[in-house]
């Protein structure tokens, strides 16, 4: 929990994708590639496996998959579960640049 911490502590935006293995077809890897090619270096893009960061997972309430979360500067700034497009996901990060 304490490089989550250093990871959402940023003063850019971070987008995070909490998936699991089982969803990888719905939540396809290009989406966050186009994501974080479209961003450059304003923001950054993670993916993080629940079944692999189980107690992660538990502590921020995660139930679906895939659930999206924008943090900055160690402050959530929104939150949604179900899959987004990368234009969608684009718009909202830049919100928070």
């Amino acid at each position: 929990m304490t490089k989550f911490g250093e990871l959402i502590g940023a003063d850019k935006p971070v987008l995070i994708d909490f998936y699991a293995d089982q969803d990888e077809v719905e939540n396809s890897l290009d989406t966050l590639r186009d994501v974080a090619a479209a961003l450059g270096i304003s923001a950054r893009v993670i993916k993080i496996d629940i079944q692999k960061n189980e107690t992660l997972a538990d502590a921020l309430r995660v139930k679906g998959n895939p659930t999206f979360m924008i943090y900055k500067n160690g402050e959530m700034k929104w939150r949604q579960t179900g899959f987004l497009d990368a234009s969608t996901l684009i718009d909202l990060v830049k919100q928070y640049v």
